[in-house]
């Protein structure tokens, strides 16, 4: 060909290139100057001279190249694609790659990343190609579907053929035939929608089912072959959609096997027969229409789907299928009579008129009679619209514009994913995006596009809606409850409405998302069908909690989190006191309903029937922190460990709380009892690691000791902790025995800054506690690590008032057991030494009156801050406590046991019972509070089942009077304080 088969670009393609126009004629020049420099660069000089004309193919490619940022970065990290195309035509290159592709199993001495870094190489460049040959119109939606489907297949080939000869390499399989490696392996791998019916789009995911065969030739050891064949799937995984400096395959999806939350990757052959017989659902059925062997042992899997064909192609006409159809028919009805679609936003796929619609027509049909009509068998949805004419099943016009439409919308929703190679369906709501769009389809102009989208979504529509004559009528006990289709049911929002929904098609459109499976836990067929079970439950239950759509989002929210789900539906089915309980942390604790969606297997120990029979204590707790450590040797490991078993218990200790299984006391000795434990566990691992590097100081020794709310054993949900670490070594103690030797000092400061490091550094399994050193002598000044005696000197000699009231709530708990022995009696004796009384309720009075100038309470559900709150309890039980107005030989540090023993001459007993009282009041509302909300309770925000939840704990008829309670007891604790303590006016 000459100079003019290049300048029409009939040269590269066969045929003239389609004229497409840029969005933006600069843009589009600066586009294609970007891909010279790479071509120059790359010493492509025939791209260079093509680029530098003014030509058809040149226009063609400066419109593709601004259109599509993805094409353009293409041609700009391999100009060579391009180059190539001087000497072989597209459709020449593509076979070219496709055997490049085939043979890179069998490079000699092939690894794995080299695997990887030629199927990205390889794939990418056919990849490019495919999308030009489209958008130059040489090729058709047809062909292009089938070569990203052949493109898919040859990589996973490539892929399986690789690791199969790996395997035979090692000694783990016995291939019979290396050259074609496949052949009695008993690896199976079908190809199920798109890519099954040779249907792919541009930026598809690809979905596999994975099956082994024991029996087959190449295995060596029959038991060992599914843990085998698991390994090899992880890595074909990899191989495939792990993203490296080369790009990435294809993204892979294996949740269609049969079970996915408790299946491995890679199922006997048997087993799934067996699933599919015995469980299978409709959706399954549909789902193997499409089901084709791509790669591994073709034969076996071939072998497979005629085993299936009874499950999946039933004799007679399946009544079963034709009632999942009727549950759909009132969505198609609800469409009639609706207006024009606005094309903004717009979901080609899953929106009214879309693709779903057309394919969803098919698939029914094929379930219902394509048991008597082999004919109705085919993966592909246009050759089977076809089909349903040819028999009688719809009118020529019918299959002719659905056919027609079927490929309009194919070709949008190609180029939606041409532009980013993002897997997306939904048209673009800004102007200039759109206009990209309508310009990528060779449209004038957005609004030209627009109109041709709105009547093919039209046609669609009628025809899809004319398809269904008859809706019965759906009922559940609480009336119609439809969440199948993709538009809300009218009878649907009318009960949802009834039961308490403000937004109930919203809700409506939440719950068609579990029944699509879009969630781990609604993957299996089983778990959707336990859920549709417990729908009408769940919805009742959340609509009595007065802000039902917020409870519902926040129970959707947990499902997505959920790694499987029939066990707890299952369970949720039975037990209506955890259905409740679950209801009650969404409607009434957002905090908590965060927890278990961040979190879902701390929601695993409610299912321990002795959950709230049994006391949280210390004893109780270590035991199953024993058992949760017990194996764990790696220093991480064992942290991550310590983290998921608090989250856990946090969360457990706050259900038990919730359900009033123990009350806020309890709550607050458990919390506490739980950092006890965990932050020992911490310590001794720290300890252990950081010995290994640094070695040991002779003597050395170490305590923590537990200040505020951790020190008085009263911590809440959220509570941060306060700790000072100090130690003690022998005298002549110079240097530490290790490879790099500390000395004393510096070996316990970073001890101490590793242990903040392994309790308060995020990490996947979150953190362990957020640490406090500030209330070490000398505070953030001083060293984060404190020697023993120069402890007891700054606590003796230069501490302040509010140092020592803080010294009142100190506990030492984990350590060295002599060093802890040791700092518990200077405690004692530092508190017991003695003062002037009212030199220290003087500046108590003062250091309140201060805090009320600098942090003033937000207002009375303020509880710690409120003037007669809970510093105002604390700090007359700090000053008692310093005054030698409670008993001597008491070693209380928690707020409350020092309240009840304050002496008689400090307090008289009624005055007492007030503020121990009060204490109880503030304590119950903060744990609660705590537990429940992120932030402070605020009546206008908080949701009503929190506001019944203190109601009931505080035995009081409404929020109203329980506030007038509360700020009567501030009156009365603040009037306590001044004459206890002093005035702070």
């Amino acid at each position: 060909m000459g100079r003019d088969a290049v300048a029409d670009g009939s040269l590269w393609f066969g045929a003239p290139v389609l004229v497409l126009k840029p969005v933006d004629d600069d843009e589009a020049a600066e586009a294609l100057e970007m891909v010279r420099e790479a071509a120059e660069d790359a010493q492509c000089a025939r791209l260079c001279d093509l680029i530098g004309r003014d030509t058809r193919l040149t226009g063609f490619l400066s419109a593709v190249f601004e259109l599509s940022p993805f094409l353009r970065d293409c041609a700009r990290r391999n100009p060579h694609a391009l180059e190539a195309l001087f000497d072989a035509s597209a459709d020449e290159r593509l076979k070219m790659l496709f055997e490049r592709i085939d043979a890179s199993a069998f490079a000699e001495e092939q690894t794995e990343s080299g695997q990887m870094k030629a199927l990205r190489d390889l794939k990418a460049e056919a990849h490019f190609l495919i999308a030009l040959c489209r958008l130059a119109d040489v090729a058709d939606t047809a062909t292009t579907t089938e070569r990203l489907s052949l493109l898919a297949d040859k990589c996973i080939r490539a892929a399986v053929n690789f690791l199969l000869l790996d395997a035979d390499r090692a000694g783990k399989l016995k291939l019979p035939d290396r050259a074609r490696p496949a052949e009695g392996s008993g690896w199976i791998l079908l190809g199920m929608g798109k890519l099954g019916a040779n249907e792919l789009n541009f930026s598809s995911d690809i979905d596999l089912i994975v099956l082994v065969d024991p029996h087959a030739p190449a295995i060596i050891e029959a038991y060992e072959a599914i843990d085998l064949f698991v390994r090899l799937t992880r890595r074909l995984v990899r191989i495939l959609q792990d993203r490296t400096e080369h790009g990435y395959v294809f993204r892979t999806d294996l949740r269609l096997r049969p079970d996915p939350g408790s299946t491995p990757l890679a199922i006997p052959v048997e087993a799934a027969l067996h699933y599919y017989e015995s469980r299978g659902q409709n959706w399954e059925r549909a789902a193997m229409i499409k089901a084709r062997p791509i790669a591994g042992d073709l034969v076996a899997g071939e072998s497979f789907l005629k085993e299936l064909q009874p499950y999946v192609w039933r004799k007679y006409l399946d009544y079963a299928a034709i009632a999942d159809v009727h549950s759909i028919k009132r969505q198609i009805h609800a469409h009639k009579g609706h207006g024009a679609v606005a094309v903004r936003g717009h979901n080609v796929k899953l929106g009214r008129g879309g693709i779903r619609e057309i394919e969803f027509f098919v698939q029914t049909q094929q379930l219902i009679a394509g048991g008597r009509f082999p004919e109705l068998r085919g993966r592909r949805t246009v050759s089977m619209l076809k089909e349903l004419a040819r028999c009688g099943w719809i009118d020529e016009e019918a299959r002719e514009a659905l056919t027609r439409q079927y490929w309009f919308l194919r070709d949008v929703e190609h180029a939606l994913q041409m532009v980013a190679d993002e897997q997306t369906h939904t048209l673009p709501e800004e102007d200039d995006e759109l206009e990209r769009i309508a310009h990528l389809l060779a449209f004038d102009d957005a609004e030209a596009f627009s109109e041709a989208f709105r009547e093919s979504l039209r046609l669609v529509e009628q025809h899809y809606a004319d398809l269904f004559e008859t809706a019965p009528q759906l009922s559940r006990g609480v009336g119609n409850l439809v969440f199948t289709g993709d538009v809300d049911d009218p009878g649907t929002l009318e009960t949802l409405s009834e039961l308490g929904f403000e937004r109930p098609s919203d809700m409506c459109r939440v719950i068609r998302g579990w029944h699509y499976g879009r969630y781990r836990a609604t993957q299996s067929a089983e778990a959707r069908e336990r859920l549709t079970e417990l729908t009408p439950a769940l919805l009742e239950a959340f609509g009595s909690t007065r802000r039902a759509d917020e409870a519902l989002l926040r129970f959707d929210a947990f499902l997505a989190g959920l790694p499987a789900g029939i066990q707890l539906f299952s369970l949720l089915q039975s037990n209506p006191a955890l259905l409740n309980m679950l209801v009650s942390i969404m409607g009434a604790a957002p905090r908590l309903a965060a927890i278990i969606t961040r979190r879902p297997h701390v929601f695993d120990g409610l299912l321990d029937p002795a959950l709230l029979s049994e006391l949280p204590d210390r004893a109780y707790l270590s035991e199953r922190l024993e058992t949760f450590l017990a194996g764990a040797q790696i220093y991480e490991e064992i942290l991550d460990r310590l983290r998921i078993f608090a989250a856990e218990q946090k969360f457990l200790i706050g259900i038990r709380l919730l359900t009033g299984a123990i009350d806020s006391a309890r709550a607050g000795k458990a919390f506490s009892d739980l950092a006890d434990l965990t932050v020992e566990s911490a310590l001794e691992a720290v300890v252990e690691n950081f010995a290994g590097r640094h070695g040991r100081i002779a003597g050395g020794r170490v305590a923590i000791l537990g200040m505020g709310k951790l020190g008085s054993r009263e911590l809440t949900a959220g509570s941060d902790i306060d700790l000072i670490l100090l130690y003690d070594h022998d005298e002549d103690a110079d240097y530490s025995d290790g490879q790099k030797a500390l000395a004393p000092s510096e070996y316990y400061a970073r001890l101490t800054q590793r242990l903040i490091a392994a309790v308060s550094a995020p990490t996947a399994e979150g953190v362990l506690y957020e640490l406090d050193l500030r209330l070490r002598p000398s505070g953030n000044k001083g060293p984060v690590a404190t020697h023993i005696d120069a402890f007891a000197r700054y606590q003796r000699n230069d501490a302040w008032t509010w140092e020592h009231m803080a010294l009142t709530r100190a506990r030492a708990f984990a350590g060295d057991r002599a060093l802890i022995e040791r700092v518990e009696k200077e405690v004692h004796d530092i508190l017991a030494l003695p003062r002037d009384t009212q030199k220290i309720r003087n500046e108590a009075a003062e250091m309140r009156r201060l805090l009320e100038e600098e942090k003033p309470a937000r207002d009375v559900w303020d509880l710690k801050l409120v003037p007669g709150g809970l510093i105002d309890l604390e700090f007359i039980a700090q000053v008692a406590v310093l005054t030698g107005n409670t008993p001597s030989e008491s070693e209380a540090t928690a707020t409350s046991e020092v309240l009840s023993s304050l002496s008689e001459t400090f307090c008289a007993p009624q005055a007492r019972q007030e503020l121990v009282d009060a204490h109880h009041l503030y304590m119950t509302l903060t744990q609660t509070t705590r537990l429940c909300l992120e932030g402070g309770f605020d009546p206008d925000e908080a949701p009503p089942g929190f506001a019944d939840l203190m109601l009931r704990q505080t035995d009081l008829p409404e929020l109203g009077i329980l506030q007038a309670h509360v700020e009567e007891t501030a009156g009365r604790v603040r009037r306590l304080f001044e004459e206890l303590v002093g005035s702070v006016v």
